[in-house]
């Protein structure tokens, strides 16, 4: 049988270092008697564009007695590949679809970390695939699963994923080469060599089964309390009031609102469910819990107050630096692309002047014709980042503004829709509760999901309060499964609801 080259696929997105993991494994293979091919073949269908790096290695003592130098391929086939390595959970699941692993040769390298597609990003609803779902697919379809969170591990060594990876291969053992050779690769590249080499030994150890020493058990600190009084009151209120079941939520719930807008709204949050901790048939506090933590996703709508807020917090900009690696002497510039429609404009406004604007004509047709080509925001400079910060201060003045109005008015709806439900049918109430799910966002986002929100909650009505949770619930990811509503319609029209 004619000997076979080591045939190795890279699977990484934009900006991970696939590159250079192959031009290590190339170089590896070159300085150690084989000869070395690599290809690329990009991606353009998810994030910054995943890429496939395919390398071939063959001894070169096996070529020259073959007479020749070998025909090396230049894309990986299915059901011809030794190892297959993947800088993120997700892209070992399309290894794993398109056949490049299998259960006879493969050995499978993966980060289990996550970096979400655009298609789960956008879905209406929770579009995030089960990781533990791609985690079993890819242990029936390897040879041997090697996984670990290859993210951390490069951010615990200051380095690259790159190297976790070129650690992991070397750990493996299913190249024909030593360790030393793999580090001798590194250090030949001459860039950020000692970080690499910290994230090499760690992968390295890892891979090989090796263990750290268990930390000694240190017991669980006392959570701390707030120093203001009057927040202190709030969280007293939780802990008496309510079951220890869905105090985390309520706590949560009223630290996001205090947040989003002050201490007598977080208030009203907790006398809002104080009348739905009332509520009977609530045995195992499910509903209670439901509602706590769809009430406080409502009572926190992104206006354009809380949007502006969020772009320009500090946290924000950090997050933005580590992850576009920004390094000491480095500008960044971070560029809003901002187009507010009239009706946000009005929702702004106090009720009674957004009203008015809304439905007046000349002063409507003026303010759209400023507003009809939108704006870039440059919140990285001082002009841009103060422009924004003032309007994320008007955020003290939003229980007077017709956005406010409507929500309150919606959320209020709801709650007693919960009440009235709840007494006959605690499981439909709990369904109900659900619904909330479906109003999120901004802008059009918003708007489609109150759209199908109240298409939902009309299909309750006519059905006079007798509809089945299971039938509820279809309504509801019916809704989330499409944004132009065709699914809700089928749905509506094969229960006789529309």
């Amino acid at each position: 049988m004619r000997a076979q080259p080591i045939k190795i696929a890279i699977l990484a997105m934009g900006g991970e270092g696939g590159g250079v993991l192959a031009d290590w494994i190339v170089e590896m293979g070159e300085s150690n008697g084989y000869l070395a091919q690599t290809t690329s073949v990009p991606g353009v269908a998810q994030r910054t564009g995943a890429t496939i790096y395919y390398v071939e290695l063959y001894p070169e003592a096996q070529a020259e007695a073959d007479g020749g130098r070998p025909v090396l391929a230049l894309m990986p086939l299915p059901g011809d590949v030794d190892v297959v390595l993947a800088s993120e959970l997700m892209e070992a699941g399309r290894a794993v679809q398109r056949g490049l692993v299998t259960r006879d040769r493969t050995t499978l390298i993966a980060s289990t970390h996550r970096v979400y597609s655009i298609a789960e990003k956008s879905a209406l609803g929770d579009g995030r695939v089960d990781s533990s779902e791609l985690l079993k697919h890819a242990e029936r379809a390897a040879q041997r699963f090697i996984r670990f969170d290859m993210a951390q591990a490069a951010e615990a060594s200051g380095s690259v994923i790159s190297a976790v990876l070129f650690g992991a291969l070397a750990g493996a053992g299913v190249l024909p080469f030593g360790r030393a050779q793999f580090e001798a690769t590194i250090e030949r590249g001459g860039v950020g060599v000692k970080p690499s080499l910290r994230a090499f030994g760690a992968a390295f150890a890892r891979a090989q089964g090796a263990l750290e020493p268990e930390a000694a058990a240190v017991p669980e600190a006392p959570a701390p309390q707030p120093r203001h009084p009057a927040v202190r009151a709030l969280v007293e209120r939780v802990q008496r009031d309510f079951p220890a079941s869905v105090q985390h939520f309520l706590l949560e719930g009223v630290r996001r609102l205090i947040d989003y807008q002050d201490l007598d709204y977080a208030g009203l949050y907790l006398d809002r469910m104080a009348v739905v901790a009332a509520l009977p048939g609530d045995d195992e506090a499910r509903l209670l819990r439901e509602t706590a933590r769809h009430l406080a996703l409502w009572m926190s709508y992104e206006d354009t107050a809380r949007v502006a807020a969020l772009k320009t917090r500090s946290s924000r900009f950090d997050r933005v630096r580590g992850e576009a690696r920004v390094q000491d002497g480095q500008v960044l510039a971070i560029n809003e692309y901002m187009h507010p429609r009239l009706q946000e404009i009005c929702e702004t406004l106090p009720a009674g002047i957004g009203r008015w604007l809304m439905d007046s004509r000349l002063p409507r047709r003026v303010v759209e014709h400023f507003t009809q080509k939108g704006r870039v925001v440059q919140t990285s400079s001082l002009h841009g980042y103060l422009m924004l910060r003032t309007v994320a201060a008007c955020k003290r003045w939003r229980r007077s503004t017709l956005r406010y109005a409507e929500e309150n008015r919606r959320i209020e709806e709801w709650l007693a829709r919960i009440a009235e439900t709840a007494p006959h049918h605690p499981a439909l109430a709990v369904e109900v509760a659900q619904c909330q799910r479906l109003v999120k966002g901004y802008s059009d986002t918003h708007e489609r999901g109150l759209r199908n929100y109240d298409t939902v909650m009309a299909a309750v009505q006519r059905a006079g309060g007798v509809i089945a949770p299971a039938t509820l619930r279809e309504l509801r990811d019916a809704a989330l499964a499409d944004e132009h509503g065709h699914k809700l319609q089928a749905a509506l029209l094969r229960h006789a609801l529309a």
